[in-house]
């Protein structure tokens, strides 16, 4: 599919600088001028289903550690997870369910909602119990997503922020999912070539070879049957596929027609959007099929290292042996297949941050990894402009 001439006009066709992929100082850049001050997902409320209910979150490119809860009023909030006497980590575990948090270093206690509600011998403070509520962090939810942002007074709200992009989310099986499997893997390279692979179907039939299968022979690589940009974000509809190079073994076949089975069975199969791949920026990806309905969350840990969290979302529970095995086959056969990306990515990394290359090309039908590319750049260089804008104070 070719995009409009105007589309490609604006986006150009210039070779792309490799130095944004792997140098520090533009690293650090982009942590301050998008991560800590744009919406990010992080969880999703089928992790909080009842009052009480709470995960922890880190976010190693802020150094920080986020605690989400839900309170009795059912409402989520988040907070720095630092405990306001001395800074101390407030909740160690990763999720469960309380009333308060108490810090093990002086048993300062806090309620779901944040405020101090007990310390021992507080009396001997200089201050108000009032004044020393857990920092809030600005969070929203679409589609079951939970996002938090860590700017104190974002510009925008989450649903602006997305634009026309939870109308399409909305449809999907993470919107109505109650349960999740995942798998996390860390990966040598920096978190762009990581959103790109995942972006652009041309490595497809290369490093897929095995277990991508066949692509329909009048489209050999698989490119999207249409490409769409709505502001930061970006969304393709996948095309049909053929059939596999590798005939699948009966407990394959029987997998997939389960999983086709209990698609339809949760009405997942038909829709404006059951095609659609989408990519809420700087780094989630949301597909819409309901026979692959899965996340991936790409999160910058350095300027060379990138950690994924790919889940599949659920509608109900595993309530028999035949749901359990095909949510567990799809699962692992997606394993597997992500899997083969890894080592291209970070060979890309190795390659790119050696200096050998002051330039890449993206071709026509990886005009998402050059709209991405812009995305980002754009929001490094405002902030930049912005820093030299700042009046001097003495």
């Amino acid at each position: 599919m070719q995009l409009p001439k105007d589309e490609f006009e604006r986006l150009g066709t210039d070779p792309i600088p490799t130095y944004p992929y792997y140098r520090q100082d533009y690293y650090e850049l982009e942590v301050a001028a998008i991560f800590r001050r744009t919406w990010l997902q992080i969880g999703h409320v089928c992790e909080l289903p009842e009052p009480g209910n709470f995960i922890v979150r880190p976010l190693e490119f802020a150094n920080a550690s986020i605690l989400i809860t839900r309170g009795p009023d059912s409402v989520i909030r988040a907070f720095y997870n630092v405990c306001t006497h001395r800074g101390s980590k407030l909740v160690p575990d990763e999720s469960g369910k309380r009333r308060t948090f108490t810090c093990q270093y002086h048993r300062w206690t806090f309620g779901y909602d944040g405020d101090l509600v007990a310390a021992p011998d507080f009396e001997r403070f200089f201050v108000s119990k009032s004044r020393c509520g857990l920092r809030s962090v600005a969070v929203d939810v679409c589609a079951g997503l939970i996002f938090v942002n860590l700017d104190p007074s974002p510009d925008q709200g989450l649903q602006s922020f997305l634009g026309p992009m939870p109308q399409r989310i909305n449809t999907f099986a993470v919107a109505r999912a109650t349960t999740f499997s995942e798998y996390v893997y860390d990966i040598d390279a920096n978190w762009k070539l990581v959103i790109d692979n995942f972006q652009e179907n041309y490595h497809l039939r290369f490093v897929h070879a095995r277990t991508g299968g066949r692509q329909a022979e009048d489209n050999p690589f698989g490119y999207p049957d249409r490409f769409e940009f709505m502001g930061p974000h970006s969304s393709q509809t996948m095309p049909m596929r053929g059939g596999g190079d590798v005939k699948p073994k009966p407990v394959q076949a029987a997998g997939m027609g389960k999983i086709v089975e209990f698609a339809a069975a949760d009405g997942l199969l038909s829709g404006p959007y059951a095609k659609d791949y989408c990519v809420i920026f700087p780094n989630l990806f949301v597909f819409g099929s309901g026979t692959s309905p899965f996340t991936l969350h790409v999160t910058p840990v350095s300027a060379g290292k990138s950690r994924g969290t790919f889940r599949f979302y659920w509608i109900g529970e595993d309530d028999s042996a035949s749901k359990r095995f095909a949510r567990e086959f799809l699962t692992m056969m997606m394993r597997d297949l992500h899997a083969e990306d890894r080592p291209s990515i970070e060979n890309s990394h190795q390659g790119i941050s050696s200096g050998a290359l002051s330039h890449i090309h993206f071709q026509s039908q990886e005009v998402p990894c050059r709209h991405f590319f812009h995305a980002v750049n754009s929001r490094v260089e405002e902030y930049q402009a912005a820093l030299q804008r700042k009046p001097v104070t003495t």
